[in-house]
This record gives C-alpha cells, structure tokens and sequence, in this order.
C-alpha cells in the first residue's frame, strides 16, 4: 500500500533505526534537518527517514544514507529554545530511494514501498512468532526492572510483522544489524536474523548477570567479615584487651566541651556513632575519624581574651612597625575607633590596594598586634579551584578543607586577623571560580553561617577581622570589591625611602647577618646612591635585597678584617652591587623634536613615558607602535585630528597629505592602554610638526577631547612622585587634577612647578611657547588659509 507520491523530504538518522509501526520521538537539530522537517510541515508532514553509514560524519550527498529506510509521519512537534525541534514520527512501511534531489539545501527523494516477500503458512508463522515471544520473555528477565507490562503486551500482539519490528526496534543491537535486518524483504529471513540476533544478546546478558552475581556475593562476604570483626572488637573491648573504648570516651568528652552550635553537635555525635560501629581497618574508618578530629580542632566558641582597644597603644605600634604612611595609619585607627565604640568588630572588611613592597600585609601584622589577637595569612595568587575556598566534598578521596577553615584551626581562635594575601590574583578555572566562593566569606550578612564543603556544618567567620591585599583593582571583581573597604597605599618618595631604610631595614639585615650596628655602618652618601642609582620602585622590597647583599658582602670582609667597625661609603657600592643601574637623573638633557616626556600609572606604581613622533613621505596615514590599546590608539588619532583641524591655520605650509606619521611608545613588549597619554601624543605631534622640542623635564598627562578639552585622569600622586624621582621639574596636569594635589607630599609639590590647563591650546603654549587658534576662530578661517589678526 502507498501512501503519499513525489518527493518527500529526508531526515537523516545518526544512531537509530525506525521500523514500520514503530513510534518514537526525535531531535532534529541540524540545520539541513531542520530545513527538512519545516518543508515536511508545511506539506503534508510525511518525511523519509535515512540512517547514516557514518553517525560521526556530516551527511554531504545522499550516497552518505542508506538506500532503505521508513517512510513516517509527523504525529506532534515542539519548538524549543535552542531553535531545535522535538518531533514524534510514527513508522508506517520500508521504502527504498528511486530518485533523489538536492532542494534548499537538504535531501527529497521519490520511493518505492518494500513489501514483504513470499508467503509463509500458518504453522511456520506461528512457530516463528511463539519463537520471538518466548526469546523475548527471556530477555526481559534478564534485564533489571519490573517486565510484567511489556510481557502482556508482547502477548497481545498476534502479528508476526508487527513483533518482529518492534523487538528489533527496542532491542539492543548495533545499528549496522539493526539496518541489515530492515532491509531484509523476506518476513521469515527477517525473523530468523532477528532471533539469532537476539541470541547473542540473551549470551551477553547472561555473562553480565553473571558478573553482577559474583560481585555481589562478594559483597555480602566483606560485610559478613566485617560483622564478625566488630563483635571481636566489642569481646576485646569487654574483656579490657582493646583501646577504642578509652577513644571514643575521649572523642565523647572533647565533643560536649567543644562549645559547638546544635546542628554541628548533631553532626559530631552521629559521626562518632558511625566511627564506633566501622571496622577500624576499613578506608571509610579514617575519613570519619580525620572529619571528627577537625571539627573538634575547630574553634568554636574560643576567642582571644578580650580586652579594651587601646587606640594611643596602637598608634604607637603602627609608628613602631611602619615609616610614613600617614593617611594609611589615620584610617586604621578610625576603623579601630569604630570597633571599640561598637565593642564589635563584625563585618570589618578591609582591602589594601598598593604596590609591591609598600607594607600592605605587615600593616596586617601590626593590626593583628595591636588588637591582641592571632594572624593568619593566606595567600590567594593563582588559586582557580572554588574548593580551595570552600573545601572539598569528603566524597573524594584525599578531600581537604577550604584554606578558610584550615587557617581559622591554624589559628586556634574564631576571631583573628585574617590576611587574604593577593586577592586580585584570583584566576577562574575548570575547577569553578574562587572569587565566587569568596563572596560568601568576606560578606558580613552571611558569613556567620559559611559552609565548608568538607565540613558540612556552618561555621560562624563573623568574628573574624578581614584583611585582603592587591597590588590593583582590576582583577577583583565588583561584587567581590563591594563588599570591602578600599584604602589606597600608594609609593614611598625618596626621602621616606631612606628613612626607612636607615630606621628598619638597615637594622634588621645587620641582625640577621649576625652583625651590629657598631660593627658595620653605612655613611648617609652611600645610602642616597644606593636609592638613586640602584633601585627604583614604589616599595622597598627590591631596597631590602640590595641592602642583605650589602650585609653578605660585608660579613665575609667582618670575618676575615682586624678592623673593629666597618663602614660602607660610596665608591664601596660598585664593587658589591655592579655598575649603576639607574642615573640619578633619568631625564635627558636635550630631546630633539617630536619626543616628548608623558607619566603612566601601573599596578606597581607610577612611572615616565617617552612617547616619539616621526614623519616620512607618504599618503598622510599614521602608524602606531609599541603594544598600544584600542584607548591609546583612539588618544592618538583625536590627536592628530585636532592638529588636522589647527594647525593649518597657524601654519598654511603644514601639508599633511604627503606625510605618513609614526607615533612610538618605547619598551614595546609591554601592552599599554588607557586615555591618559593624549596630551603627550598631541605634544609629541605637534612639536615634530613645528620642528619645536619640548624640555625634557617638563612632564604631562590627561585625556584629551575631539573639541581640544583636557579631561582630569587618574594616579596623579603615582604619577607625580614617579616624575619627581626621575628629575622632572614642570608638570601640565588637567585643571580638575588640582583637588588631588593634597595627597602628594609637601616636599615633592615644593620641587615641581605644576601647569593646570583646560584646552590644549595652553598646552602647547606650556609646551613649546605656541598659540593654536581657538575653536571659534575655526569657523571665521578654513583650513589652508592664514589666520587672520583678533579685531
């Protein structure tokens, strides 16, 4: 019997078969599939289904299907979100492809019916089909589950065709058979494949039972041994020949004097019942054993002794411990002011951002000590797995807890001061993300309940004192950020730098190189050099190297002189540290013109930029190099745009057509970006232009607009001190940027002249003494022409 004429759209099948009067639903989420089954829709929702000779391939042209295959119709279907389709096809007879055609880029094909070939008399089809039920039952049986249902329902069905598609249908058989037994004409060819299929997954099925048998006796054996091992245990114990009894006494009494809230008390106790009833020997005995020793380590209920906030005590140690710093220590103490007014330190969250070297995590120690309480740090730099912070399941094998629980047990009080040491440096991984996990911990509201996975009861981190550090604010993100309060440590000048030097760090290398100060000594000339021509950074890190190389250098000359007192003086310094590394002076004496001197901010502090301009023949492009962001790139092309527009009308010979311009920013492998470089760019342009240089020491920085604006940009103080030590003398800063002078120390501001400009026609007047015309004098004079005199 035919169903339906013409041409009839494919779908290709990837790992099934569908046989007539078989129903069964599909996913059609291929493109050519999807343009198939929507031509079916809109037809008469008859399509042909095909299945892959390759399920892993892509179907290119039709000889990739199967010649024979099942003519179905589309009873239901559903759109879904992804622009899938689920679709339910019933089978309803074997066709084979006559012709085929490539239509809109999916498969039609016209076909003729495969009916079943010769007759069989009714002795032999019911041999056959009592053959199928009974090879069937068995399977059933072999297979887990409840098979009444489908056993009645194999019983009712008295046509041998219909059997035979639907136990081949359902059963498990490789899909190149499966297709072998479709395209099978003969009903009884057909049923006797099928059967001897059927054959060697009930031979299969059996072996597997088997296997499952087997383990399972053996199973029933180990829980009988361990049965057996516990009623020993129990006699032993009787008979006061074991030592678990005093154990689980002491587990007992540790877990009613721990202080622990009542849904971890209930955890504790159900643990140690669990522990008194496992074999000793058995894996699951030590991880509940190590589960309960954690959480009767845990703090629960013991704190620091408490004790009045001493703020002049505390001063005095912040004073002790750290040179300079000023408006970082009038921050702390009012957080503790805060703290001892509200006789609480909950929810004291605190986030030191600065650069490397500048005393972050010591002002935590020095906290930590004025407080009275215990220090715990732990560093956060590189961690990608959000089970470093929350610890992981004791599912696993070796599972641990979260760096949190661990350093709160390190600490052995629930209320420390809690370094979390590079926070910004928190990397998301396939392990999930820590800084999301971090959320719960260092918010106020919540973390009074923070669960650690390994151990799977709240703990109250609401007495903790927070403190994370971060060389940036780039890296944290901003739910993360939000729930801390930022303070700024910015870098020390030069003079601080030598106090401290000379106050701590001299001191503290002399003792660890089993030294005294009145064995070696350093003259104040020789440590000026060593800040000027040896080191240059933000902090003091790099200064605290060069000074323990000194010590080392020195230690040897101790051990081997007869001289009481050592003294280390200038022309010492090359013979232990090498040449200079640094002039004293970094800024030039003479730039030619189109180099100018610009001021960056990094995330390790503030530092001076050249940026240099050069012009060759050409077709008017620009070329930018040097690792430049999309933002610099854009500064530079407002730039040039502005001179476009200006300085025709200043200087009618200016012709930039003919002219390509190549903007560099030297040290080219390190990316740079940001919109503060705009006014250095502009400078650098228009000073190759007019063939004017620039004083070396005359430094600058701010964004401009395409309307000739200097917008304020930020890092004045990093910037200003970075400028200061490389011997810059005069610095154009945006008006708006004056506010932030006041954070800039007395004796940096006295050294520098500053230019507060609006436009940048102030400038390069600043700059190179140059007078561009105003934006209102554009519309008077077009560009090409000379200007004309005001009045």
């Amino acid at each position: 019997m035919s169903y339906v004429s013409g041409f009839i759209p494919v779908i290709p099948l990837k790992n099934s078969v569908l046989f007539p009067d078989i129903s069964m639903p599909l996913r059609v989420g291929r493109e050519k599939s999807i343009s198939a089954l929507q031509k079916a829709l809109r037809d008469n929702h008859w399509v042909i289904l095909l299945t892959q000779k390759n399920p892993q391939a892509s179907v290119e042209k039709i000889e990739d299907l199967y010649s024979i295959g099942t003519l179905a119709k589309i009873e239901s279907f559903r759109m879904d979100e992804d622009g899938s389709y689920s679709v339910f096809v019933k089978a309803h007879q074997r066709v084979r492809v006559v012709q085929s055609r490539n239509q809109e880029g999916f498969f039609e094909v016209q076909s003729e019916s495969v009916e079943d070939r010769g007759t069989l008399d009714k002795k032999t089809e019911e041999a056959l089909l009592s053959s199928l039920r009974i090879l069937s039952d068995e399977l059933l049986e072999l297979l887990p589950g409840n098979p009444r249902q489908i056993k009645d329902m194999i019983a009712e069905i008295e046509d041998l065709s219909t059997l035979s598609n639907m136990c081949a249908a359902y059963a498990d058989i490789a899909i190149p058979e499966k297709q072998e037994i479709l395209e099978i004409a003969s009903l009884k060819d057909r049923t006797l494949k099928l059967l001897d299929r059927m054959q060697e997954l009930k031979e299969r099925l059996k072996i597997q039972r088997g296997i499952r048998d087997k383990l399972n006796e053996n199973f029933q054996q180990t829980q009988k041994e361990a049965i057996l091992r516990e009623q020993m245990r129990v006699i032993r114990d009787e008979l006061g020949e074991g030592e678990s009894g005093d154990l689980f006494a002491k587990f007992k009494e540790r877990i009613e004097k721990a202080g622990m809230p009542p849904e971890a008390l209930e955890l504790a106790r159900n643990q140690l019942k669990r522990l008194e009833t496992i074999n000793s020997g058995s894996p699951e005995y030590q991880m509940i054993r190590t589960h309960l020793e954690l959480m009767l380590d845990l703090p629960w209920s013991k704190s620091s002794p408490q004790k009045e906030i001493d703020l002049e005590e505390a001063e005095k140690i912040l004073h002790e411990d750290h040179y300079g710093l000023e408006k970082i220590k009038g921050r702390i103490l009012q957080h503790l002011a805060v703290m001892k007014l509200r006789k609480t330190h909950q929810g004291s969250i605190l986030l030191f951002i600065g650069p490397p070297g500048v005393g972050k995590t010591s002002l935590g120690k020095s906290i930590a000590r004025a407080l009275g309480k215990k220090y715990v740090r732990v560093s956060l730099g590189g961690v990608r797995d959000d089970a470093e912070i929350r610890g992981h399941r004791r599912t696993y094998i070796g599972a641990l807890p979260g760096r949190i629980v661990a350093g709160i047990k390190k600490a052995g009080e629930n209320d420390p001061v809690f370094i979390l040491d590079e926070i910004d440096k928190l990397t998301r991984g396939f392990g999930g993300d820590p800084a999301s996990a971090m959320l719960e911990v260092l918010d106020p509201e919540q973390n009074n309940t923070f669960q650690d996975h390994y151990l799977d009861t709240p703990f109250d981190l609401s007495k903790v004192f927070f403190i994370a550090t971060a060389n940036s604010l780039e890296g944290i993100p901003l739910p993360l950020l939000d729930r801390m309060e930022v303070v700024d440590l910015s870098g020390y000048t030069l003079d601080e730098k030598k106090q401290i030097a000379q106050k701590y760090l001299w001191p503290k290398q002399i003792k660890e190189h089993g030294l005294d100060e009145n064995t070696l000594k350093i003259t104040d000339e020789a440590m000026t050099k060593l800040l000027t021509h040896y080191t240059r950074e933000a902090g003091v890190r790099d200064l605290q190297r060069k000074i323990a190389t000194i010590c080392k250098f020195m230690s040897l000359k101790a051990v081997k002189s007869t001289e009481a007192t050592l003294t280390v003086d200038v022309k010492d310094l090359e013979e232990i540290l090498g040449a200079e590394r640094f002039s004293s002076d970094m800024i030039e004496s003479l730039l030619p013109p189109g180099v100018v001197t610009g001021l960056a901010w990094t995330p390790v502090g503030g530092d001076i930029l050249f940026i240099e301009s050069a012009q060759m023949n050409g077709t008017g492009q620009l070329l930018l190099t040097g690792q430049l962001g999309d933002v610099m790139q854009e500064s530079a092309k407002i730039a040039l745009s502005l001179l476009k527009s200006r300085l025709p009308l200043l200087d009618p010979l200016v012709d930039f057509s003919k002219k390509d311009i190549h903007v560099h920013v030297p040290a080219g492998a390190i990316p740079k970006d940001g919109p503060s470089a705009g006014v250095t760019m502009l400078t650098s342009i228009a000073s190759l232009l007019l063939n004017k240089p620039v004083d070396p020491k005359l430094a600058m920085t701010g964004e401009i607009s395409l309307r000739g604006s200097v917008l304020p940009v930020g890092g004045i103080k990093e910037k200003v001190i970075a400028a200061h030590r490389a011997g810059v003398r005069e610095v154009i800063l945006c008006n708006k940027n004056e506010k932030d002078l006041k954070e800039i120390p007395e004796e940096i501001r006295h050294d520098i002249r500053f230019h507060f400009v609006e436009d940048v026609n102030e400038v390069l007047k600043v700059a190179m003494g140059v007078d561009l015309p105003r934006w209102d004098q554009l519309r008077l004079n077009p560009p090409g022409t000379p200007l004309l005199p005001a009045g």
